[in-house]
């Protein structure tokens, strides 16, 4: 028999008991400092078990500590009940979630849309309700490359990427079943859309920003449309190429359009340096042209004058104008010539002393100062009278000898 068995009577000794002695008796005290007996601990757990599920505790018999008293009726309930409170407790537990900064939460009760919560600690009713994360600043890209037809019916491989973020977190969980695949098939149809009106060479060449642009405008009415709550960020035309059969070939037009711009560039280059040049010395044979022409007519008007004025004086004095002019003609001829005319005096049998002065003059000198040679030129006024009387004289000699009876004057 065990130890602890029950009707064991005096003879019970655990091995945690001092002396191994129980008191007789029995309901009596317990001097036993070992540790509680378990099924003790264990009925007395059920009896607070009971007593909190509403259950009836069992009545003992015999008055007091005796053992042989029967057992209350117990509560059917009650684990049933325990286990119903435990599995909510852990169920509304669950229902806690935190969102990060970068997500957003798409909460759905039985299937239906219900909210967006952001960032934060929340609690949704687990089972009943569905969060959906949703990340959106973070940037996601796509990329592809395809071969298809110019509007010149030519064959041309593009490779393109977008990078785009999710705008909407609602209608990117809820519109579209996959919206990255719709993502790719409306890029692949913007794309083929905005090839097809171009031609090969402007992709290949200058139009490769024109066909970005314009597939990112088109990619991004497909997606609003489609209700996916994408945002595009960017689209990159990576490469355009033509078939390899054909390369060499759109290699040598490249290379000749190259060429071309580059002597356009060169001619454009000389004629913005040679033209202000041309346009400046038109400019300068103008003025010049006009100042030659204003100096003309202002000598030619100076003579005119200066022949009237003459005429004036000649008509009030012709003897004296003709002398007069006779004299400036003499002296103007005169100063132009290395001889000297000197008078041999009244008796002319005297010596005449004369100075070789142009000998001495250099003919630098005599070049540069020809008009102050000609003003000091050495011509005596009275000379000049008396050259001019004896002029006079011997013209009008010859015109009487001649006997034709006219005088005339020699200038």
């Amino acid at each position: 028999m065990a130890w602890n068995e029950p009707g064991g009577g005096g003879n019970q000794h655990d091995p945690w008991s001092s002396g191994g002695r129980r008191n007789g008796g029995g309901g009596g005290g317990n001097n036993n400092q070992g540790p509680p007996d378990l099924d003790e601990a264990l009925k007395k757990f059920q009896d607070k078990l009971n007593r909190m599920l509403g259950g009836r505790r069992g009545k003992r018999g015999g008055g007091g500590s005796g053992g042989g008293g029967g057992k209350g009726q117990r509560n059917v309930f009650a684990l049933p009940g325990l286990l119903i409170i435990v599995a909510l407790a852990i169920w509304a537990a669950s229902g806690f979630y935190l969102v990060d900064q970068s997500e957003r939460g798409v909460v759905l009760r039985f299937g239906k849309f219900q909210d967006v919560v952001t960032p934060g600690l929340h609690w949704n009713p687990p089972l009943i309700d569905d969060v959906r994360m949703v990340n959106v600043t973070r940037v996601r890209s796509i990329s592809q490359t395809q071969s298809m037809l110019t509007q010149d019916e030519n064959i041309v491989g593009v490779e393109i990427s977008a990078q785009y973020q999710v705008a909407d977190p609602k209608n990117f969980v809820l519109s579209v079943r996959d919206p990255e695949l719709s993502l790719e098939n409306a890029l692949d149809s913007a794309l083929r859309h905005v090839v097809g009106g171009t031609q090969m060479i402007d992709i290949l060449t200058s139009g490769r920003e024109i066909l970005g642009s314009s597939v990112t405008s088109r990619l991004q009415s497909y997606l609003d449309n489609y209700g996916t709550g994408i945002r595009l960020q960017t689209l990159n035309v990576e490469s355009t190429a033509p078939p390899d059969a054909v390369q060499d070939a759109f290699d040598d037009v490249i290379r000749a359009r190259e060429d071309r711009q580059r002597t356009i560039n060169q001619a454009m280059a000389y004629a913005n340096a040679i033209i202000p040049a041309a346009q400046g010395q038109a400019q300068r044979l103008l003025e010049q042209g006009q100042g030659y022409r204003e100096s003309v007519v202002a000598k030619a008007q100076g003579a005119a004058n200066r022949f009237n004025s003459l005429l004036t004086e000649y008509k009030d004095a012709p003897q004296v104008m003709r002398d007069r002019l006779y004299l400036d003609a003499v002296s103007e001829v005169m100063s132009k010539t290395n001889k000297v005319l000197m008078s041999a005096g009244e008796s002319g049998n005297g010596p005449v002393m004369y100075m070789p002065l142009d000998q001495l003059r250099g003919s630098g000198s005599r070049q540069a100062q020809g008009v102050d040679s000609a003003n000091s030129g050495a011509l005596d006024p009275q000379l000049l009278e008396s050259i001019g009387e004896e002029a006079s004289s011997s013209s009008s000699a010859n015109s009487t000898r001649s006997g034709n009876g006219i005088r005339r004057e020699g200038r």
